[in-house]
């Protein structure tokens, strides 16, 4: 199906550019009445042609074409082909070396193009698994290190601190379960495999859901929420969106050094819902912003955890923002830390269901 649409895609514009071609050497031929010209823009339209579509059909076809437009319309007799004639065939082999030099010259670079496209995806791959290999080690040693402990030493360990320990572990774990979630999100809509499945949500709903969540996981952590006092309703996919939110509030209890307040504001301005999680913590350095949503962050940002997932969790609320057709960037605020805001259409055509 994607080869035929490709084929009559390039097709249609083989076409529009002979037609285009062929009319202004008609209009060049009324209104100066010289054909020195004509046959300099049907090879430009047959550079065009090749330039522009897939392998080397079209712009041999397009040539061929050329050629004979040449000999039917410009070229005595007027109005009949005289395809024996030495300027048919001399036009015919220039036509055809432009042709196939640029179909070669094209193909060369799409495959260069491919082959870049394949290296930075290995690179990026590489760069998650570095990432993957550096977050799941610290949890994961908490966790065996805490469960051999109480093992070893049960019956030395009084009651609180085995609940302590416990308490710890079941935090780890919770955070290791976050962590597959934005993997198998990042993994998911890197192969298009994602169904985004937009239905009209009311805001206050989803700021409740998001905020039932966070306080289950993280019962001390207050945040203070901003919404609009009107009923708003977004298309959106709800389940992706609380996940973005989701991941931007833990971010802040992550990595928001000597954070006091945790803020989570929602503004309508035109059809647009903004929405911005906000903190009092350390900020980010400016030269890491570029690449907060890359998921290519080392391990070297302020934290107090020793948990440091945020490039991970990032790229996901990015690619999911995306596909919303939203945006959303992070900014350092004046009063101190961190401000992430992205956006939302509040009005959609189609509702329905649509591959991320």
């Amino acid at each position: 199906m994607k080869l035929h649409k490709h084929m009559l895609t390039d097709g249609i514009f083989m076409l529009l550019t002979l037609l285009g071609a062929f009319g202004v050497n008609l209009l060049l031929l009324e209104q100066f009445n010289t054909r020195t010209m004509i046959p300099m823009i049907f090879v430009l339209g047959v550079f065009l042609v090749s330039w522009h579509t897939q392998g080397y059909f079209w712009g041999i076809a397009a040539s061929l074409i050329s050629v004979l437009a040449v000999n039917y319309a410009f070229t005595y007799p007027y109005w009949a082909f005289d395809l024996i004639s030495p300027e048919c065939i001399s036009s015919a082999v220039v036509m055809l070396i432009v042709a196939i030099l640029t179909g070669t010259l094209t193909t060369k670079l799409k495959r260069q193009e491919k082959m870049k496209a394949e290296a930075e995806k290995e690179r990026m791959r590489g760069n998650l698994l570095r990432a993957v290999s550096h977050d799941l080690r610290t949890p994961l040693t908490s966790i065996y290190g805490a469960c051999s402990a109480m093992m070893e030493s049960y019956d030395e360990i009084p009651r609180e601190k085995h609940l302590k320990m416990l308490g710890d572990v079941c935090s780890d774990a919770q955070w290791l379960v976050r962590m597959v979630e934005n993997l198998l999100s990042v993994t998911h809509i890197g192969e298009g495999r994602v169904t985004l499945s937009k239905r009209d949500t009311v805001l206050e709903e989803l700021i409740d859901a998001v905020l039932v969540k966070f306080y289950k996981h993280y019962p001390d952590q207050a945040v203070q929420t901003e919404i609009p006092e009107e009923f708003v309703s977004i298309p959106m996919d709800a389940m992706l969106i609380e996940q973005v939110l989701m991941n931007l509030l833990e971010n802040a209890v992550f990595h928001a050094k000597g954070m006091q307040h945790l803020w989570l504001r929602v503004q309508v301005k035109g059809n647009r819902a903004v929405f911005r999680v906000e903190d009092d913590g350390c900020g980010i350095p400016v030269e890491r912003m570029e690449q907060l949503f890359t998921g290519r962050l080392d391990s070297e940002a302020p934290t107090d955890t020793s948990r440091s997932s945020m490039g991970i969790g990032l790229s996901v609320c990015s690619a999911i923002i995306k596909a919303h057709g939203g945006e959303i960037h992070a900014e350092n605020r004046p009063e101190g830390g961190t401000a992430f805001c992205f956006t939302l259409e509040m009005e959609e055509e189609h509702h329905g269901e649509q591959q991320i």
